[in-house]
């Protein structure tokens, strides 16, 4: 494929991934690839290119004589960070946002205690960096800053657990993490109260405390859920 193609089969998924994760082409519903190729007005393998990426998602299955079904929600890779971008970008976006800060809470205390045990000294001084950046760029409105360091941060923790599959999560946490600040559902300047529990999840861990850095992290969680029972209800 071309750099030309690849920029337009990149045009295609930014349209018709957005529409059927916001439900425009609801389950069951057969798209037919000439057709979108002329819709679109490209070539029918840079359409098929875009529906390979759409199937590897589990969007939608193609099947011959039949077309490109749109496939239920249950059946999509909701893990896959460009679905997680696509949906922060609809309507779902409220439970959507729910949902992964949800799945923060339940995942992120834990890897914290196991990083209190398993984190290199290098690992604690970069989370202690990032927490100080957070710190540095926690006023004045200046949230991309801040979301370039709290995005660090939570990588950091995932990945000193020590356990491959939280490690994994870190593309998962950056997009609800971009998502909130992207789509506003972000206080002009973050929850001090939140700043300052990052600061002593560094702390814990740099000094090994497994059970404070646990709580402090669950802390952080529940923030987090309040938070959007205000902005995102």
């Amino acid at each position: 494929m071309t750099t030309s193609d690849r920029g337009l089969h990149g045009r295609v998924l930014e349209s018709l991934g957005p529409a059927i994760t916001a439900g425009e082409y609801p389950p069951g519903s057969v798209l037919r690839t000439d057709e979108l190729a002329q819709r679109f007005e490209v070539s029918r393998s840079v359409m098929r290119e875009a529906v390979r990426v759409l199937e590897s998602m589990h969007l939608v299955e193609s099947r011959r004589r039949v077309g490109v079904t749109v496939l239920p929600m249950a059946a999509w890779n909701v893990y896959d960070p460009q679905v997680i971008r696509w949906r922060l970008a609809g309507a779902d976006r409220p439970r959507q946002l729910r949902s992964l800060t949800v799945l923060r809470s339940a995942v992120e205390p834990i890897a914290a205690g196991l990083a209190a045990r398993n984190a290199t000294a290098e690992q604690c001084a970069e989370l202690t960096e990032c927490a100080l950046g957070m710190v540095a760029n926690s006023r004045g409105h200046r949230l991309e800053g801040y979301l370039v360091h709290d995005i660090a941060f939570h990588r950091v923790i995932l990945t000193a657990s020590g356990n491959e599959m939280f490690a994994r999560l870190g593309d998962v946490v950056a997009e609800v993490l971009a998502g909130r600040t992207h789509h506003e559902v972000m206080f002009e300047d973050p929850d001090p109260a939140a700043v300052t529990l990052h600061v002593r999840v560094a702390e814990a861990v740099r000094e090994g405390d497994a059970v404070r850095a646990q709580e402090l992290t669950r802390q952080i969680a529940e923030g987090a859920l309040q938070e959007l029972d205000i902005l995102a209800p």
